[in-house]
């Protein structure tokens, strides 16, 4: 005989994934439905991204200005010259580094499983950024140096962290096996093809 209230638990699990879908992002303060384009707000105490409305993200541009809890992610996207981040300890070609309030460095490469993190040298960091000026303008927490050296590519961005962020989720949504298959590596180059500047 079969199991009907497994077939019936399905068909619910089912409709609630397709009224979400249906539904759209919502807006993780007020719950407000938010368009595609749609603003990040960090969240400084637990370092996630949260999904904000314009509402939201209007109020807290001023929330940024004082130092709370939750910051404003902006928008402006600078395509940097080529830079030599080997001394940063990078173990592979595919980064973002995020400056800190507190004058540390936390690198991150993307895998599988999500973002690997670790602190990087701040020495070599300011090394780094006293050679290419426009580093010294990064926000704190919020913005990051992107930078793609992998397979011949030579891309470095200042970007905002959910851009960063995106190129996590290409790469554990494309890979495949323990070397990536044939699909994460042409989605990387589409992501950054697809970079644009912006202020």
């Amino acid at each position: 005989m079969p199991d009907t209230t497994t077939g019936a638990l399905a068909r619910v699990v089912r409709g609630v994934a397709e009224l979400r879908t249906r539904a759209g992002e919502r807006c993780d303060l007020c719950g407000e439905e938010v368009p595609p384009d749609h603003r990040h707000l960090l969240d400084t105490g637990s370092t996630e991204l949260m999904c904000a409305c314009r509402a939201c993200s209007v109020l807290f541009v001023e929330e940024a200005a004082s130092e709370g809890r939750y910051r404003l992610v902006p928008e402006r996207r600078v395509r940097l010259p080529k830079l030599d981040t080997t001394a940063l300890g990078v173990p592979v070609g595919l980064a973002f580094f995020v400056t800190h309030r507190d004058g540390t460095v936390t690198a991150h490469y993307p895998s599988p499983a999500g973002a690997t993190r670790w602190e990087a040298d701040a020495e070599a960091w300011r090394e780094l950024a006293a050679g290419c000026p426009p580093l010294a303008t990064l926000e704190p927490d919020v913005e990051a140096l992107l930078v793609n050296t992998a397979r011949g590519q030579e891309h470095h961005w200042i970007a905002p962290v959910d851009d960063c962020f995106r190129m996590v989720a290409v790469v554990r949504t494309h890979w495949r096996g323990l070397s990536g298959g044939g699909r994460v590596w042409p989605a990387i180059e589409e992501f950054f093809a697809e970079l644009t500047e912006r202020q």
